[in-house]
Order: C-alpha cells, then sequence, then structure tokens
C-alpha cells in the first residue's frame, strides 16, 4: 500500500471517528440539572442573581435618581420572589436546582444590599451583623435538623422578619426626603428614617425568630425517635 493510499485512509478514519462524536453529541440528552435551569420559576431565580451587580452599581454612587432606580430593582427581585414560587406550585416545577437557588438567590441580594446600605452610612454596620448573622444560624441550624431528618417550619415572628425587612430595605434605597400624594393632602416622607424604623423593627423579629428556631430545633429533637 503506498503513502497516498495511507493517508487517504486515514484522514477517512479520522473523519468517520469525528461524525461519530458529531451524532452522539447530537442524540445527547440534555441533563437533568441543564433542563431545571431552563425552566421559567428557575430562570426568574436566576435573574434576581444575575441583577445584583446592576444593583451594586446603582447604590454606589447613591443619587436620588440612581437610588430610586435600585429600589425599583429591589422591588421587582422581591416580587419575582414570590412569582417564581407561585409559578413552581402551579406547574408542579418544584426541582431540586430551585430548592438550592430560591434561598440562596434571597439571602445574596438581602446581603449586598445590607452591605451597601451600612457603605453609604444609612444603616449602622451592628445591625448588618446582627441580621446576617441570624440568617447564617438558622441556615446552620436547618441543615443540622435536616441530617436528622427533621424539618422545623418557620414561624410567623419570621414571616414578619422578611416583610420588615425587604420593604425597610427598599425605603433605604430612596433614602432621600420625596413628597407624597394621597387623596386629600400631600406630605414629605423621610424614606431614611422611615426605612431605619422599620429595618430596627426586623433586627427584633430575627433575634425573636432565631429563639423560636432554636426552641423548635430542640423540642423537635426531643421527640425524635432516635432520642426517645
Amino acid at each position: 500500500m503506498d503513502r497516498a493510499t495511507k493517508r487517504r485512509l486515514k484522514q477517512e478514519a479520522k473523519a468517520r471517528k469525528k461524525e461519530e462524536r458529531l451524532r452522539k453529541k447530537a442524540n445527547r440528552k440534555p441533563s437533568v440539572l441543564l433542563k431545571e435551569l431552563w425552566n421559567l420559576p428557575n430562570m426568574l431565580t436566576m435573574g434576581r442573581i444575575l441583577v445584583i451587580p446592576l444593583f451594586v452599581w446603582f447604590t454606589y454612587d447613591a443619587d436620588p435618581f440612581y437610588s430610586l432606580l435600585a429600589a425599583a430593582l429591589f422591588a421587582l427581585a422581591s416580587i419575582t420572589d414570590v412569582v417564581d414560587g407561585f409559578l413552581a406550585r402551579r406547574w408542579n416545577m418544584i426541582t431540586v436546582t430551585g430548592k438550592l437557588l430560591d434561598p440562596l438567590a434571597d439571602k445574596l441580594i438581602v446581603m449586598a444590599a445590607m452591605v451597601m446600605m451600612a457603605r453609604l452610612g444609612r444603616i449602622p454596620a451592628w445591625v448588618v451583623i446582627v441580621l446576617l448573622g441570624r440568617e447564617l444560624i438558622v441556615q446552620g441550624l436547618r441543615q443540622i435538623a435536616a441530617t436528622e431528618g427533621l424539618v422545623i417550619a418557620a414561624g410567623q415572628e419570621g414571616k414578619w422578619k422578611t416583610s420588615l425587612q425587604l420593604v425597610g430595605i427598599i425605603a433605604l434605597c430612596i433614602h432621600y426626603t420625596h413628597p407624597l400624594d394621597l387623596l386629600f393632602t400631600r406630605f414629605d416622607v423621610d424614606y431614611n428614617a422611615v426605612g431605619q424604623v422599620l429595618i430596627y423593627a426586623s433586627a427584633v423579629f430575627s433575634v425573636w425568630s432565631a429563639g423560636g428556631y432554636f426552641r423548635a430545633f430542640f423540642n423537635t429533637l426531643g421527640a425524635h425517635p432516635r432520642n426517645g
């Protein structure tokens, strides 16, 4: 067999192998993770994570216009948190990926907002430490409970904490004094003062709810069959 024929056969063999690889790649089913990422609820959750750099940019210089944009973006992210959970339940799209990403997205954007508000001097740093520390403690407690096969439900005080915190952050993002028009009256609102009051209230509920989690954890652990 001459050299030209060997070269031709070698090239044909390479071409066949390449064609086989392409065919296998085309027939390969997408991974479960990729399929879960591309459903609408999880895409909304990913959107909340992706807008964090834009939110930080809006709050960096913190002039009145960008402060309003930051507040609007944070409010939109908070709304999508409700929407993606509703859609996941309504369309039966609750996935392992969603269970991981949804609380992660919430904590990341809240953490970014709290850190930026402290940087701007709109809230004291100790409040941020209390709120973020509570989240880490409760998350760790839930993970320990999960290893024991236990589920700790969120108490009402935790829901109040979340509501006050989100509204307080929106008010802190607005920060400046703006007129508010109601039906029969008009008055100026100091949004930073309103935000501080709400954040302080959320810190109280935060500590209260953390205590509730510890009580629920030890009560549930004491009633566990393994400890009976």
